[in-house]
């Protein structure tokens, strides 16, 4: 019986030769296709004992990923989430995770420039220190939606919010020299124009604009930022994640007819990066010993990488800071 299978075996193989091999061949194709798509990898094993890291929109996604592989490393993580709920719920995967139960989640909503001021001032009373801020929560294309102050919600949320936290925290950011700032952006920057004329999309109103907007904000950001953080010993950089299956694609889902995002599109999915794949270049900026005095920079797949031409130009960097000093000014009066 085995040497009748082992014949049939054989005479099967010798009669499909073409087909096998063009399965083992797209087989072999699609691992490193995939294997291509998932891009760089932190290889640092710095250890973060004793240092305090302050994650933004943390309870899902590469920020829990990112809460996850930190907290691992030794670090007092700060979890600064607007779903309190939820937070504690991933705090306790965190914790799981690493075995680290210096663990804490704080109230943080991007969305109201109260709550911003509100959290930064619990921090800049409680901690001591801020070794590490990581400026990663955000919303896609979602619908013209106004923020509690009235911006429209993506400049609201990824770029406004995040300013007014870092400038808020600042100070103790630096009383912890060496320290850093990480700001998560986009290749949606590329596309990117800041509308000085028109900041909230009040006359042409589309997602896809006021995201590019927002991420190209937030290279600005980061370009402005640095230059005014020369000589202190703090260091802020920026980065792509990558395309990443994550809650981030809602509101693109939702956009969509559902039939042919289900047909033509959700099948794409597999080629997404995973989350801890999309949270590989946040460690990278975050932990890499190599970028002790990089800062101003913007990274992709844990390498350097050349920003758009409009993410360069520094006399539009120090306009946004300015429009943005503004923006929050108004919201606290």
């Amino acid at each position: 019986m085995d040497l009748d299978f082992i014949e049939t075996a054989m005479s099967f193989f010798a009669k499909n030769k073409l087909l096998i091999s063009s399965v083992v061949g797209s087989v072999f194709g699609f691992v490193l296709l995939r294997r291509h798509l998932a891009g760089g990898v932190c290889l640092s094993k710095k250890r973060l004992d004793g240092k305090t890291v302050i994650i933004t929109g943390c309870n899902t996604g590469i920020g829990l990923e990112t809460a996850k592989e930190l907290s691992a490393r030794g670090a007092r993580v700060i979890m600064a989430c607007r779903d309190l709920d939820r937070a504690t719920k991933a705090s306790e995967t965190v914790k799981a995770f690493s075995g680290n139960n210096d663990v804490s989640i704080q109230r943080l909503d991007l969305a109201s420039l109260d709550s911003v001021r509100k959290f930064a001032e619990r921090m800049n009373e409680k901690e001591e220190k801020i070794d590490i801020l990581i400026n990663n929560a955000g919303v896609m294309m979602c619908p013209k939606w106004q923020s509690e102050d009235g911006y429209e919600m993506q400049f609201a949320v990824n770029h406004l919010g995040h300013f007014l936290l870092t400038t808020l925290l600042l100070d103790r950011i630096k009383k912890s020299a060496p320290s850093r700032i990480i700001n998560v952006s986009s290749t949606a920057h590329y596309r990117g124009k800041i509308n000085f004329d028109d900041i909230n999309s009040d006359k042409n109103y589309s997602a896809m604009n006021a995201y590019s907007q927002s991420k190209l904000a937030n290279v600005l950001f980061t370009k402005e930022l640095d230059r005014r953080l020369q000589g202190t010993g703090v260091t802020t950089n920026t980065l792509h994640p990558g395309v990443i299956k994550t809650e981030l694609v809602r509101h693109v889902e939702a956009g969509f007819n559902p039939f042919l995002f289900n047909v033509v599109f959700r099948p794409l999915q597999i080629f997404l990066k995973t989350p801890v794949e999309g949270a590989q270049t946040t460690l990278h900026c975050a932990l890499d010993e190599k970028l002790d005095n990089v800062s101003g920079k913007y990274f992709s797949d844990c390498e350097e990488k050349e920003p758009s031409k409009a993410a360069m130009n520094m006399e539009d960097a120090k306009r946004l800071w300015e429009l943005s000093e503004d923006m929050v000014a108004k919201a606290g009066k």
